[in-house]
């Protein structure tokens, strides 16, 4: 009889780590996201994770489900957070989203390129391609402030709600969020409501790409 392969079993470590993972992404500490999702800011402390008499204390599937809808994140997302090792940090181009309009600075692609790139150290987002982007004015508060610095990955497939960097043909940069994308239009959601919605035909877009970091 063939001998059974043996099952990897999902480490109550690993998933305070993927939570963990997940508020860094979001530029929050654990209480932050806690409070971000609308729970007790310390649902996701070190301290609730073990109860009084030393047993593991596991976070609800409600908890984990309200953390990945006030990040923006998907259980796809959470699960590779699960089996990520420490990826540390990555050195990224950095340019501010002022200056992301004007020529030279991104191939047909979405790809940075060219002069008049710095540098910052950021959380690795696995994505030789990704750049950063540094945010100005209020125009896009509550959800990015100014000098927040958000990691763009060209790499990384985008659904709808995510958080979208898109330069029209026109060479206009805006970060909207994904309403709708269909193969005639793209449906952009403002992330301040006092701006309006975008709809662009397809012809109008450059490239998009999806945000997958935030500091904040």
């Amino acid at each position: 009889m063939a001998k059974p392969k043996s099952q990897r079993i999902l480490t109550h470590a690993q998933v305070w780590t993927a939570l963990d993972r997940l508020a860094e992404r979001a530029g929050l500490s654990a209480s932050g996201l806690a409070k971000r999702s609308g729970l007790d800011a310390t649902t996701f402390n070190k301290s609730k994770r073990v109860t009084g008499d030393g047993r593991d204390r596991w976070p609800s599937t409600e908890s984990v489900s309200k953390a990945l809808a006030a990040t923006n994140s998907s259980i796809e997302t959470f699960v590779q957070l699960i089996g990520d090792g420490a990826r540390g940090t990555q050195s990224v181009p950095l340019l501010g989203l002022a200056q992301a309009g004007s020529g030279g600075h991104f191939d047909d692609s979405g790809f940075p390129t060219g002069k008049g790139w710095d540098e910052v150290a950021l959380p690795s987002p696995g994505d030789e391609h990704a750049y950063a982007l540094e945010i100005s004015g209020d125009s896009m508060k509550p959800a990015y402030r100014d000098g927040d610095i958000v990691i763009v990955s060209p790499g990384t497939a985008i659904r709808r709600g995510d958080r979208v960097v898109v330069k029209t043909s026109d060479g206009e940069v805006m970060v909207k969020e994904l309403k709708r994308r269909t193969a005639k239009q793209l449906e952009l959601q403002s992330l301040n409501p006092v701006h309006a919605d975008r709809t662009l035909d397809a012809d109008e877009v450059a490239w998009i790409a999806r945000i997958v970091w935030a500091s904040q």
